[in-house]
């Protein structure tokens, strides 16, 4: 038996992987330990989507380097992104690293880390586009809540973007197979569920039939014991459907929360970027959405600096978005990958780029201020996240916040409350950007 320690980077898609490589290592008997010093293989689940995810990986990579060479750990293994899209160069730029596994690769774990305790070299990139083989996994999240995946690759092929060389064609899972993880995760104490995937909206599209089938797998969601809140992320606009929305409107459980990430509103720009619709088809969804929807908070990315994008074009933008109030939005600057026609066309400065992603989070920040101001004097459903030692309060989150991503709700008062318990909190006032209040009531 040897000890593992794991490290992983990037979005909750790549940590369902990692959680599902750490299943199969203590299902083979090895430890699967809590931190990397000590241990015998560091695995370093890496992203490799933009050039700050790259940087990330490489530091991690080069600390755990550091410690190999005081003696403090034994071999590193890198998967992940970085490692599939960079195959030919980590050995040569990284000689500290004993071996490397592609996205295609990740199942084969165990026999990668057995050929490094033995002292041999690793290097497995097998197929992108095989199908998700089941596994279970050892969850990281807090015991409240857990990333459900429910597909792999993509097949949109947006200009900008690496994902489908890295990670494949678009592969739905089996709805069963869905569920069935589902209610593990609700039996060991899940309340919340987050379904990801790179294109949730596409799922069951791949299947036979081929049918979006979001909708009849978010409505069998509901159905289980022990799970309160479905929030969807990462859905496409052109694939949201009437009848998810119905769906979306008429179950409780699903919090009135979409991430449909559009990246800009300019027609010129997202048909250049290889996007379905314009700026008009997306007003008019986020139009219905919210008339069809009470209650609807909306969250999407932007990418400032595109190829197109001038002056004109990203005041039409800000405009947009001080027209549509989105309630969460996150601005990036345009990354010019290697490998995609993006890169090859012409694009705004780097510096300009990040000037003008600047500008979209100070306009959101005054929409999000008007927003949560309007919550001030109401009484909200939160679920506790923690304790904060530093402040000496608990926090949480309510429908219209997603962990990591967005606000907190800071409980003030003397009374224990359980992690992952329901309270109804009155809120009292706001500061950068999170709300804080009293609690009213504790749910049985």
């Amino acid at each position: 038996m040897a000890k593992i320690g794991f490290i992983s980077l990037g979005c909750a898609k790549n940590q369902v992987d990692c959680e599902r490589m750490m299943y199969r290592v203590g299902e083979a008997g090895h430890e699967v330990s809590g931190g990397i010093d000590g241990c015998d293989v560091v695995v370093i689940n890496t992203c490799g989507f933009i050039d700050a995810a790259k940087s990330e990986a490489i530091d991690h990579i080069l600390m755990t380097a550091q410690l190999k060479e005081a003696g403090r750990v034994g071999k590193i293994l890198v998967t992940g992104c970085l490692s599939q899209r960079y195959q030919d160069q980590i050995f040569q730029e990284l000689p500290e690293v004993d071996g490397v596994l592609g996205t295609g690769s990740y199942t084969q774990i165990v026999p990668a880390i057995e050929a490094l305790l033995a002292d041999h070299g690793v290097s497995d990139f097998g197929s992108i586009d095989a199908p998700e083989e089941e596994t279970g996994r050892i969850v990281t999240t807090p015991e409240h809540y857990a990333y459900l995946k429910i597909a792999e690759g993509c097949d949109n092929r947006c200009a900008y973007c690496v994902i489908p060389s890295l990670r494949g064609r678009f592969r739905s899972r089996q709805m069963d197979d869905v569920l069935y993880e589902a209610r593990l995760l609700a039996d060991s104490g899940v309340k919340e569920l987050i379904v990801v995937a790179q294109d949730t909206s596409r799922y069951g599209t791949d299947l036979p039939g081929h049918k979006r089938l979001l909708a009849p797998l978010l409505r069998a969601l509901c159905q289980i014991q022990g799970i309160e809140w479905i929030r969807v992320h990462y859905l496409y606009p052109d694939e949201i459907d009437d009848e998810l929305i119905r769906t979306i409107a008429e179950e409780p459980k699903i919090v009135k929360y979409l991430d449909i990430p559009i990246q800009h509103c300019d027609s010129k720009i997202l048909k250049r970027m290889n996007r379905r619709g314009d700026g008009d088809y997306l007003k008019a969804l986020f139009a219905k959405l919210r008339a069809q929807i009470p209650g609807l908070v909306l969250r999407t990315s932007i990418i400032t600096g595109l190829p197109g994008e001038g002056a004109e074009e990203f005041e039409a933008l800000c405009r947009f978005l001080r027209e549509l109030k989105l309630e969460r939005v996150g601005a990036f600057p345009f990354s010019p990958e290697e490998g995609t026609p993006a890169a090859e066309m012409d694009h705004v400065d780097s510096q300009t780029a990040q000037e003008r992603a600047a500008v979209i989070e100070q306009l959101q920040s005054r929409i999000m201020d008007e927003y949560n101001e309007a919550m001030i004097g109401r009484d909200l459903r939160v679920l506790v996240d923690g304790y904060d030692e530093e402040y000496e309060q608990y926090f949480g989150r309510t429908w219209a916040d997603s962990p990591e991503i967005d606000g907190r709700v800071w409980i003030a008062g003397s009374e224990p409350l359980s992690e992952g318990s329901f309270v109804t909190v009155r809120i009292d006032s706001l500061a950068d950007g999170d709300l804080s209040g009293h609690l009213v009531e504790v749910a049985p």
